[in-house]
């Protein structure tokens, strides 16, 4: 994932990343797909023009994160991923 230019996003997956989040629990989400622990962030950003986007969950239950990092509604999937032309992401 490191080999993107730094002003490039790294689409990680053309599907979602399905994660469990807990009530009253803060996350980061990776805006830049160059994190290791995707779909949160772990500091990769840095020195790139990207930052991750915070979440705050309401209820505890499953989500699906954006792994396309396309998505209109950051940090949730809306299938923007289905739309993605000519990206062959690994799943």
């Amino acid at each position: 994932m490191s080999g993107a230019p730094a002003d490039a996003v790294v689409r990680c997956q053309l599907a979602p990343f399905i994660a469990e989040v807990e009530q009253g629990k803060t996350y980061l989400w990776c805006s830049c797909g160059r994190s290791e622990t995707q779909p949160f962030c772990d500091g990769r950003h840095k020195g790139t023009p990207f930052l991750p986007v915070k979440y705050v969950a309401t209820e505890t239950r499953t989500l699906f994160f954006c792994g396309c990092k396309e998505t209109r509604v950051r940090p949730l999937c809306d299938n923007t991923h289905a739309r993605v032309a000519g990206y062959e992401g690994k799943r």
